[in-house]
């Protein structure tokens, strides 16, 4: 019944989007002025950085239109011939004018020089002035990276992933988690890109770390519904994070020393206004301090990661550019005698951008990336090396057209991927026995087209489809799925203030997480499909209200979600994960639904700036096998999800800022009973995820003090508490006999942190 319904909800898209041809054809007045291009590139005029998503604009008293920049700052928009003011505005820049004649098709490349605060506050009222109401996307967060520098987080550390967790329809895995949930989605079902390349694990230090370190980041997206055709292969979100490109003006050093992490970050001109090269290394020395401990036992244990981010690019001429980035990031944790655990990702990314004219532009991308893990046992009689990986090979091909009230995106991609689920090697007295799984090799392969149309003044639709597939190519019987999937989304401008939005879209999954964890883990195992497992199917509805207010000094929206979730695959209890070569055999597979309530309110100017967000939601899972074959709660399941966020500039050398969070515990599966065998006691348990872990509620706040700046050098300080109210929040709860009356269980509440101080010196020259 579902997958008809499926079938319905293609053919309704594709009679919309005639329907809307006919429509818009209809309205076409005939017009005897020709048309013709603007295109360019508009770039930051110290750093020569391209801006995405700045704001053209063309008018005079007969006309007007505009266009926004893409990822790498190309904007291309088309009028009749006459004479326009032009206007280029960015948020925190002045804004770019020009008086231009548009005879021919012309190029203007835009330089915006960043804004004084004092310029600042003007500024922004112009700046991309209601896109977000009259955008046909839906369910799309971009994070300012002004504000993350503000937002108080645990260890000081300036964090993407603990920052998107403060916003709507975003749940977050735990106490110190970078973890998260979207729209009911598992863990596993977010695809976070790094300059295209997948990045499977993304935490470090078992999560009280993101991967990305703020300083080499430009932009950060994060998709939570109506995703566009570009992206697919995962059901839940897409987080994509640019890079930084570098400075090609002139060199630039910054940096941070924080308690126990510091980073540096250096770029410059190669050949200037030309080439430019970025690097950025992060650094804990919590191992530094191990060592210096007296205690035996602690000294010689390892704690710590470090991770690097490099990029250059080549500017050929004004239609050629060569970007080559990468990422390198390395965790250590380890126990002197006893074990030793690191785990990592690797990526590389070679894109060139090619303009072939004024309206069309192409980007083409070769992609790698890998994770992997090892774990070693020390221990003489039980001496082991258990290691795995996840590895792919990605190209891809990305061409824009811009015409007339529209822009149209299409391309292919294919992507070839390799999972080594374990390989135990062990030395000759150990007790385990050396064992190889044997590797799974996949190919992925994806065609898509979308347009972004203008129909009226009022209505704006994007609508697409991708059409995706998957082989598994390993000996034995061949297996090929192959699934199309639309997406489509509308606005409807009840004025210029006023919008209301509707989307629906389908995504499929075919690289899966196995696991017992609420969050990833570095030891989680990764299965593809195959003859077993099924692609993982979701389809989304929305329903949303956006507003504006006081010249977009106020921002306001309320979106609803439905979401149904096909071929969910969840474990047998009692079920061995690790180390398993028919893991298959103890997988059970189910449906899903999820939906909630999202309200979001945000301030973007003055003294005050913040946000407040709130979740109502509910996620189920359905399994033969499990809970009677009743829907149950999903183990990411939360009722309430609250979060305040404010920044308050007292001076221009004082900020001071705090956020608040309240949560209703995850579902949780506690024991029914128990009983004891040969005197041990032995829990039972019935219904899945029945009972309810405590709410979470915690306070932290900040203070960052501007030093004074000379021509060449600036430094702030930033002061920070975590959970600046000490309550003991829930991490985990352990059931055991009570001591004086082994016949009674007490739950037991464990808690990471209680108050965290945090003290970082930055520094830019």
């Amino acid at each position: 019944m579902r997958q008809k319904s499926y079938y319905y909800a293609l053919a309704l898209c594709i009679a919309i989007a005639f329907l809307f041809q006919f429509a818009a054809n209809a309205q076409q007045p005939t017009t005897k002025k020709q048309q013709f291009t603007l295109s360019g590139t508009v770039r930051d005029a110290t750093t020569g950085e391209t801006l995405i998503g700045a704001t053209v604009k063309i008018q005079n008293p007969e006309n007007r239109s505009g266009a926004m920049t893409n990822a790498y700052g190309f904007y291309s928009l088309t009028n009749s011939q006459g004479t326009y003011d032009l206007t280029v505005s960015y948020a925190g820049y002045q804004s770019y004018t020009k008086k231009i004649t548009l005879s021919a098709a012309l190029k203007v490349n835009a330089e915006l020089k960043p804004a004084s605060d004092l310029e600042e506050v003007v500024i922004r009222s112009s700046d991309r002035k209601n896109e977000n109401v009259r955008s046909p996307q839906m369910g799309l967060d971009k994070l300012n990276m002004q504000d993350l520098n503000n937002v108080p987080v645990l260890f000081g550390e300036k964090d993407v992933l603990k920052t998107i967790q403060l916003l709507p329809g975003v749940k977050s895995g735990g106490e110190g988690s970078t973890g998260f949930f979207v729209r009911g989605g598992a863990a596993d079902q977010n695809l976070i890109l790094l300059d295209e390349a997948i990045v499977y694990n993304s935490s470090h230090l078992l999560g009280f770390f993101s991967t990305f370190n703020a300083d080499a980041i430009k932009d950060v997206s994060l998709y939570k519904g109506g995703m566009p055709a570009q992206y697919g292969g995962r059901l839940s979100s897409v987080l994509d994070v640019k890079m930084q490109d570098g400075n090609d003006k002139e060199y630039a050093f910054e940096g941070g020393i924080g308690l126990i992490s510091s980073r540096i970050k250096a770029e410059g001109p190669i050949v200037k206004n030309k080439s430019s090269f970025m690097f950025s290394a992060r650094r804990t020395y919590i191992d530094l301090l191990l060592k210096a401990s007296p205690d035996s036992s602690i000294k010689g244990n390892t704690l710590n990661f470090y991770d690097i981010n490099a990029k250059i690019n080549y500017k050929f001429d004004d239609k050629n550019t060569l970007y080559l980035s990468g990422y390198f990031g390395q965790d250590n944790i380890g126990i002197k005698d006893l074990f030793a655990n690191d785990w990592g990702n690797t990526t590389a990314t070679v894109r060139l951008n090619h303009v072939f004219n004024d309206k069309l532009f192409s980007n083409t991308s070769f992609i790698f990336n890998k994770y992997s893990y090892a774990i070693e046992l020390l221990s003489d009689d039980n001496n082991a090396r258990i290691t795995s990986l996840i590895r792919d090979f990605n190209i891809k091909e990305d061409l824009q057209y811009y015409a007339k009230n529209h822009i149209i995106r299409f391309g292919m991609q294919a992507t070839h991927h390799q999972i080594a689920p374990s390989d135990i090697t062990t030395a000759g007295n150990s007790s385990f026995n050396p064992l190889s799984l044997r590797k799974r090799n996949g190919l992925e392969l994806a065609a898509y087209v979308s347009d972004e149309w203008t129909l009226t003044e009022k209505l704006n639709v994007l609508y697409g489809l991708r059409l995706s597939s998957f082989s598994l190519l390993n000996p034995g019987p061949a297996k090929t799925y192959l699934y199309p999937e639309p997406r489509v989304s509308f606005s409807y401008s009840l004025n210029d203030e006023n919008s209301i939005k509707a989307a629906y879209n389908r995504n499929t999954q075919n690289i899966h997480i196995l696991t017992n964890a609420n969050t990833s883990s570095p030891t989680d195992q990764y299965v593809m499909s195959s003859n077993n497992i099924k692609p993982e199917l979701a389809d989304q509805v929305a329903l949303g209200y956006f507003k504006n207010a006081k010249d977009n000094a106020f921002e306001f929206s309320a979106e609803v979600y439905y979401k149904w979730l096909q071929n969910q695959i969840d474990y047998k209890d009692g079920a061995e994960l690790i180390a398993n070569d028919e893991v298959e055999s103890e997988l059970l597979y189910g449906i899903g639904r999820a939906y909630g309530l999202e309200l979001y309110a945000k301030k973007t100017r003055g003294k005050l700036t913040g946000w407040i967000s709130y979740t109502l939601a509910k996620t189920e899972r359905k399994f033969e096998g499990i809970n009677n074959g009743n829907y149950f709660p999903a183990r990411q399941d939360r009722t309430h999800d609250l979060s305040l966020v404010g920044i308050y500039n007292v001076s221009p050398r004082w900020t001071f800022s705090a956020n608040y969070i309240y949560s209703t515990g995850n579902a949780v599966t506690y024991p029914a009973g128990k009983y004891n065998i040969g005197g041990l006691t032995t829990y039972y348990y019935t219904a899945r995820n029945a009972s309810r872990m405590p709410y979470t509620s915690r306070l932290d706040v900040s203070a960052t003090l501007k030093a004074k700046e000379t021509k060449k050098y600036r430094s702030s300080w930033s002061f920070g508490l975590y959970n600046a109210l000490n309550r003991q929040n829930p991490y985990a709860i352990q059931f055991r006999d009570k001591k004086d009356d082994p016949s009674q269980t007490e739950a037991v509440q464990i808690s990471l942190f209680g108050i965290i101080p945090s003290v970082t010196y930055n520094f830019k020259f």
